[in-house]
C-alpha cells in the first residue's frame, strides 16, 4: 500500500488546489481519519506546510528540469512532484526514499502513465542540493526577481512587503524568511474564565493573556476544549487589548466588533468587557463565520452575535463607546500560517478590498460616539490597506483624530504582521 502519511499529504495538496481549501483546516481532519498520530503526524504536517510554503521555489526547479516546463505537467502530477522535491531538498529523507515513495504515490493515486516521467525528473532534481538549484534557477536574475524565487514569494508580494518596510533590503530578507518558518502555537487565556498561569507554555512578550506552547496539541488542553482559553496569535490579542485599553471618558458600556468572524478577538473582547460590566455586539456578515463566533463566546452572556453587512447594519449613529474594525484584507501578514494564500492573492484583489475597508472604517466612525474610539486593524502590512486607508478616510473627516498606529512583524515581534490604528471621534464637525 501507499505510505499513508504521503498519501494524506498528496490529498491535502489536491484539496488546496481544487477546492480552495486551507491546509490548517483540511490536514487535521485527514490525519484523524487515517489515524495518523505522533511522529507520523508531525512528518505529514512538515511535508504539507513546507511544500506549500516553498511551492514557488520548487516550481522554478521542476520547470527548469521538465522538457515542456510546468505547463506540460498535469496538476496532480505536479503536486506529487512538489512533495518529492521538498523531501529531496528540504527534509532529512534519504534520496532513494523520497523518490520511491513519491513515485508510488503517482502510481497508486494517479496512474501508471506518468510514473517513468516522475521517477526520471525526481532523480535529476536529487543530483543537486537546494543551494545548488537556487543558484541555477536564479542565474541572471537580480534584486527582487531573484529574491522572489529564493524565498518562494510572488514578486508583487515581495515588492509590497519591501514598501511596507520602508525599502530596507536587510529587513525584507528577514521578513520573507520568517514567512517560511513554522509559527509557534500561541494560546490566549480569556480573562475571568481562565488565568494565564493555568495554561501550559511560556508567557508571551506582548499580551498578558498569552502562553506559547512548546509542543503538544491545543485540543488536548481542557481550557481550550471548553472555551475558557483559545488558540490566538499574540498579534491578534494585541489588537483586542489596544481597543480595550484606550482611555475614554463618560459611558463605556457598549462595544462593537464590526467584522467579528471567526471570533478570536470577539471572545477576548467579550471577556474583558464582561469584567467591566460592558456588553459587546459581535457582528459577522457570513452565517458560517458567525457560528464560529458563537462557539467562541458561548460562555459569555454579555455578547450578542449578529449577522449584518457591517456597512449597513441596524445600529444608531453614535451608539457605541468602542468599535473594532478587523477588516477583510489580503492576509499578507499571516503567510506563515496560511501559506497557500500567497499563491491565491493577486494585486487586483486590492481593487475590491480597499474600498470595502474604507467603507467599513467610515461606518465604524459613524457608529462610535464623540469621545469614543475605533481601532482599525488588518492582518496585512500592505500600505494600501493600512495607512493608505486611514489617511484617505480621516482626511475627509474633521471629526476624527488618529491617536496612534502600530505595525507588528513576524521577524521582529514573533507575531503575524498585524496593523492597528486607534482613532478617536471628537465633537468637531
Amino acid at each position: 500500500m501507499t505510505d499513508p502519511v504521503r498519501m494524506v499529504a498528496f490529498h491535502v495538496l489536491r484539496a488546496v488546489a481544487e477546492k480552495d481549501s486551507y491546509v490548517n483546516l483540511v490536514l487535521p481532519g485527514m490525519l484523524k481519519e487515517h489515524s495518523i498520530e505522533g511522529r507520523d503526524a508531525a512528518f505529514a504536517t512538515e511535508l504539507v506546510h513546507g511544500t506549500v510554503r516553498r511551492q514557488g521555489t520548487y516550481d522554478a526547479i521542476i520547470g527548469s528540469v521538465a522538457s515542456k516546463g510546468l505547463a506540460g505537467i498535469d496538476p496532480p502530477v505536479l503536486d506529487a512532484l512538489r512533495l518529492g522535491t521538498h523531501q529531496l531538498l528540504s527534509m532529512r529523507v534519504p534520496p532513494h526514499a523520497a523518490v520511491s515513495t513519491t513515485v508510488d504515490v503517482v502510481r497508486r493515486e494517479i496512474g501508471h502513465k506518468p510514473v517513468h516521467f516522475a521517477n526520471a525528473l525526481l532523480r535529476k532534481i536529487g543530483q543537486k542540493d537546494l543551494a545548488g538549484w537556487l543558484d541555477t534557477v536564479t542565474e541572471g536574475l537580480e534584486g527582487d526577481e531573484a529574491r522572489a524565487i529564493r524565498t518562494s514569494h510572488p514578486l508583487w508580494i515581495v515588492k509590497a512587503l519591501t514598501e511596507a518596510l520602508g525599502g530596507h533590503a536587510t529587513q525584507i530578507d528577514k521578513l520573507l524568511a520568517a514567512d517560511n518558518a513554522s509559527p509557534r502555537v500561541t494560546l490566549v487565556a480569556r480573562p475571568g474564565l481562565c488565568e494565564p498561569d493555568d495554561l501550559p507554555g511560556t508567557p508571551g512578550t506582548l499580551s498578558p493573556y498569552a502562553r506559547i506552547l512548546e509542543g503538544g496539541a491545543p485540543s488536548d488542553i481542557p481550557q481550550v476544549r471548553d472555551g475558557r482559553a483559545g488558540v490566538q496569535d499574540e498579534g491578534s490579542q494585541v489588537v483586542a487589548i489596544t481597543l480595550a485599553g484606550a482611555q475614554i471618558e463618560g459611558s463605556d458600556d457598549r462595544w462593537l466588533d464590526l467584522c467579528a468572524g471567526p471570533g478570536g478577538k470577539a471572545a477576548l473582547l467579550g471577556a474583558i468587557a464582561y469584567q467591566r460590566g460592558a456588553s459587546l455586539v459581535a457582528n459577522e456578515v457570513l452565517e458560517h463565520r458567525a457560528e464560529l463566533v458563537r462557539q467562541g463566546v458561548h460562555l459569555l452572556d454579555n455578547v450578542e452575535v449578529t449577522t449584518f453587512d457591517g456597512r449597513h447594519g441596524p445600529w444608531d449613529e453614535g451608539s457605541f463607546d468602542r468599535v473594532l474594525v478587523d477588516a477583510p484584507c489580503t492576509g499578507l501578514g499571516a503567510l506563515r500560517r496560511r501559506p497557500e494564500s500567497r499563491w491565491r492573492r493577486v494585486p487586483e484583489d486590492l481593487e475590491s478590498l480597499v474600498p470595502l475597508q474604507m467603507a467599513l472604517l467610515n461606518r465604524a466612525l459613524d457608529l462610535v460616539r464623540p469621545g469614543g474610539v475605533v481601532v482599525y486593524a488588518t492582518c496585512s502590512p500592505h500600505v494600501a490597506e493600512t495607512t493608505g486607508v486611514v489617511d484617505v478616510v480621516t482626511a475627509a473627516r474633521p471629526d476624527i483624530e488618529v491617536e496612534a498606529s502600530r505595525q507588528l512583524w513576524p521577524h521582529i515581534d514573533g507575531t503575524d504582521a498585524m496593523f492597528m490604528a486607534t482613532l478617536r471621534r471628537t465633537d468637531t464637525v
